[in-house]
């Protein structure tokens, strides 16, 4: 009687473990399946889902039309083409005056370090400053691929009592492994060393050892083998701006009256970038009843 018990409940937990086994894999999130690289050249990383999102369309302009920042953009562009190609090339920091095309010049490189190439080797991958800290897993997932990857971190800076900084160090140039021999990281910030200023004064007013601390946070701007420096443009170039947009989109408008109004544009905004150009060709290409191209 007693061993026929046992056989019955043995039977019983076995159904039931069964029943919860299932009403668990229900309720775990599926797992991500590898990202299909051949349909796209830039993707964007999904931290939470584990999984690259294609972008079919990308927010980009030619890269002839980033004008004023002539110098910057043949070192960045060289940078690319190079490692697109297989020799070495270092990560990179755009940083400074907003509004001045350091995000626009990056994905304009890539796009042009593609140009005329079959298969499109390689591949730009955003990912957003909040998921920084999976930077090791996005690394993993990409180091074996048969593609070349420039990572792009837009507007990368970090806060008080933000450590995300050093995972970003470790991924960089850190560890046993460092950072795989396909992938490339690039950032813009409007500051040159990421962090506030009045953050890295604190460190040095607080720590024991003040110039260690302050190394401890410069160091993060380190890992960037090139620094690239944008500031505020000219009148001559932010004119130049306008004509190279006009020209491109082939609006109709007298030169007298176009320099006129892009330099009222500029004074009623207060400033001169290429943002503030391309916000003013919106707005002429609209009264004019002008398209533009895509």
């Amino acid at each position: 009687m007693l061993p026929e018990m046992t056989d019955k409940t043995l039977e019983t937990l076995n159904a039931k473990l069964d029943e919860l086994i299932l009403t668990i894999s229900r309720l775990a999130p599926p797992i991500p399946q590898p990202a299909d690289l051949t349909v796209a050249d830039c993707f964007v990383w999904n931290a939470e889902s584990g999984v690259l999102d294609p972008v079919q369309r990308v927010n980009r302009v030619d890269i002839g039309l980033i004008r004023g920042v002539d110098h910057v953009r043949d070192i960045l562009l060289d940078n690319t083409e190079r490692f697109s190609a297989g020799l070495p090339a270092n990560n990179v920091l755009l940083w400074g005056a907003r509004g001045m095309g350091k995000s626009s010049l990056v994905k304009a490189a890539h796009s042009a370090a593609n140009s005329g190439k079959d298969g499109s080797a390689l591949k730009l991958i955003e990912i957003h400053r909040e998921d920084i800290n999976t930077l090791p897993r996005l690394m993993g997932i990409l180091k074996s691929a048969p593609y070349r990857f420039i990572l792009f971190c837009d507007d990368l800076s970090f806060d008080h009592d933000d450590t995300s900084y050093k995972s970003l160090k470790a991924a960089l140039e850190g560890g046993v492994e460092g950072r795989p021999s396909n992938v490339i990281f690039y950032a813009t910030s409007n500051r040159r060393h990421l962090l506030p200023r009045d953050m890295i004064e604190n460190e040095r007013s607080t720590a024991i050892n003040p110039s260690e601390a302050v190394e401890e946070k410069v160091s993060l701007s380190d890992r960037f083998g090139l620094w690239l420096g944008f500031h505020k443009c000219s009148q001559d170039d932010y004119l130049s701006m306008i004509d190279g947009y006009v020209r491109y989109h082939d609006l109709k408008i007298d030169a007298e009256q176009l320099r006129t109004d892009a330099l009222e544009w500029a004074t009623t905004r207060g400033s001169r970038s290429g943002r503030v150009a391309w916000q003013f060709i919106q707005d002429l290409a609209g009264r004019l009843g002008q398209p533009l191209k895509d």
